[in-house]
């Protein structure tokens, strides 16, 4: 067994620096010593002198042998992997180096059609081609859920040469589909499942809470290590079985991805988030499911509010939820989710973690207590009681309640190829048959309707048309309002 209470990668560090070193080495404000005084003044000396280079006895992110590699064992035996690596440009750099690992040139990756930026950036990377499954949309909340384990056995059938399945687990909304059930099907075909598992670092610490991906079964995994738990923004964490993946060009796709001069005081924060977890993460996530769930309830007591919770739970996508997100609906109160987004922020100094046309949302952490939560309510308490909007939604719910979802377009060429191909921009109105060259979403709720490389169908354009005209936010595209998109000439 491993000690999980030491914090190998940090421990070294403050070897180095209280061993005096006289350091002719980078970076250049040399432990802090050249540092400007503006900067020393809010960031302490003792922190500045934390930030050193790759050397020895500090070990090397790349070809890692010391205590890095001590560090990285000790996050792969806590969270159940063969191997853990610590990553530190975000998640969106764990997963362009999973589907770098799983896929090449021309082949397939089944990904679900509401997938974050960076899997589409990973996909025009790796030259491979997306197979898009379609979640499933909850009309009251506006929102993207999980995409059924149906509707995976029914893409893979339809794509069986596909290299790899990735999934979400769980959606930013904290909604997790039947993972456990997908992993099975996948393995059928003998081909990975990797998982964007950016908002579920803490998963593993409550039994109340959707199943981390390594104990559904999953390939190859990436957290969001800042997100939830304590690590430093930018720290993630990217999880590996053997089997199934090539451990050697994961490492490969992860050194390609990643700076050769890391910031050793993220890695330490990774180091010491991981000891954190391994010592008190039982106790500290538990406190934070408690303190939203009793958010939750006293939300729902508002008039105007809804917060959904465990009453979705069998509705189709949705296999589990996690709870420290708490989700709040506003339009009750005729406001939309970014008009309730600002009076938070300016009258009563809440800041919501995002909000889209429907929703506000707020994140429940180790950091939180009694008293920030409290705040919450009481901030909401007010804002329903003195914010009553005007804004009439009733356009938006029937078109999705009608459910007349324009037929998928077809991928004609491969991301990566629309991308850096020769691109102008044509009136909208004329561009069917064309090949799209950039994303158009619209929210809610937050599903691409074009990606690059899809042909522009004369139903997408007038379904665009009329999602405008219920005043709906698109997202993705250069020109926002729509009157012309960028296309492969």
């Amino acid at each position: 067994m491993l000690d999980q209470t030491k914090v190998p990668l940090l421990a070294a560090m403050n070897t180095y620096v209280h061993d005096k070193v006289i350091p002719f080495h980078t970076p250049g404000h040399k432990m802090g010593k050249g540092m400007h005084q503006v900067f020393a003044d809010v960031v302490p000396r003792d922190t500045l002198a934390l930030d050193l280079a790759l050397m020895y006895e500090l070990d090397d992110l790349h070809e890692p042998h010391g205590p890095i590699k001590a560090a990285q064992d000790l996050a792969a035996d806590l969270y159940g992997a063969d191997h853990s690596y610590f990553v530190v440009n975000g998640t969106t750099g764990g997963i362009y180096a999973m589907i770098l690992t799983i896929a090449g040139p021309g082949d397939k990756v089944i990904v679900p059609r509401n997938a974050h930026r960076s899997i589409i950036g990973g996909i025009i990377l790796s030259g491979a081609i997306p197979v898009f499954m379609q979640p499933e949309v909850d009309n009251e909340l506006g929102l993207a859920m999980g995409v059924t384990p149906e509707t995976v056995a029914r893409t893979l059938q339809q794509h069986p040469d596909a290299k790899g399945v990735l999934i979400i687990n769980p959606t930013y909304y904290g909604v997790a589909t039947d993972l456990k059930k997908i992993v099975d099907i996948v393995h059928n075909y003998n081909i990975p499942v990797v998982v964007d598992e950016a908002h579920g670092p803490h998963l593993k610490f409550s039994d109340r809470l959707p199943v981390q991906a390594l104990d559904a079964g999953a390939d190859i995994v990436a957290q969001s290590t800042h997100k939830i738990i304590g690590a430093l923004t930018q720290c993630s964490l990217v999880h590996c079985r053997e089997g199934q993946i090539r451990v050697p060009r994961l490492k490969a796709m992860l050194q390609l991805v990643q700076s050769t001069s890391p910031n050793y005081i993220l890695l330490a924060s990774l180091d010491v988030a991981r000891m954190q977890m391994a010592t008190q993460g039982r106790e500290l996530i538990e406190q934070a499911v408690d303190l939203a769930n009793k958010a939750r309830i006293e939300i729902n007591k508002i008039p105007g509010l809804y917060c959904f919770g465990e009453e979705k739970l069998g509705n189709p996508g949705v296999h589990s939820i996690d709870a420290t997100k708490v989700t709040v609906t506003v339009k009750g109160l005729g406001l939309k989710g970014a008009e309730a987004e600002r009076i938070l922020r300016q009258k009563y100094k809440i800041q919501v973690e995002l909000s889209d046309v429907y929703n506000i949302l707020f994140l429940i952490t180790l950091g939180d207590s009694e008293r920030e939560v409290e705040a919450l309510v009481s901030a909401l308490r007010d804002l329903a009681a003195s914010h009553q909007g005007t804004r009439d939604f009733s356009a938006i719910s029937r078109i999705y309640e009608a459910g007349k979802y324009p037929t998928p377009p077809e991928q004609v060429r491969s991301p990566r190829d629309a991308l850096f191909g020769n691109t102008c921009m044509v009136p909208f109105n004329d561009a069917a048959g064309m090949t799209c060259a950039e994303i158009v979403t619209f929210y809610p709720p937050g599903i691409p309707i074009l990606c690059p490389g899809e042909k522009i169908t004369q139903e997408i354009i007038d379904y665009c048309h009329v999602l405008q005209s219920a005043d709906m936010h698109i997202s993705g595209p250069e020109d926002y309002l729509l009157n012309t998109i960028k296309v492969v000439d």
